[in-house]
């Protein structure tokens, strides 16, 4: 079974305040050196049948109507192990 993954981040004029939570978090933790965070959703599929262009499109479709919001999020499809960013968002 091919697995497909989506990785989901806010737009870079978004701002991200669960990032921003967690910069704040890690110099209290002891950790330093950290300029910036932002924090997104990834999300793996494993698909039945082989992986062709059609059903990276499929997947692609799936990232933009309901794994992703494309007015504040940006995606990129992709299989492990493949070149990265086969499939990006809109």
């Amino acid at each position: 079974m091919p697995r497909v993954v989506v990785d989901v981040m806010p737009k870079s004029e978004i701002l991200d305040p669960q990032g921003k939570a967690v910069l704040g978090a890690l110099p209290r933790l002891g950790f330093s050196g950290v300029t910036d965070v932002r924090q997104g959703k990834r999300f793996e599929l494993e698909l039945a049948g082989e992986l062709t262009d059609e059903t990276l499109e499929q997947v692609r479709r799936m990232a933009e109507t309901l794994l992703s919001n494309p007015v504040i999020e940006d995606f990129v499809v992709h299989v492990p192990g493949a070149e990265p960013a086969q499939v990006s968002g809109p």
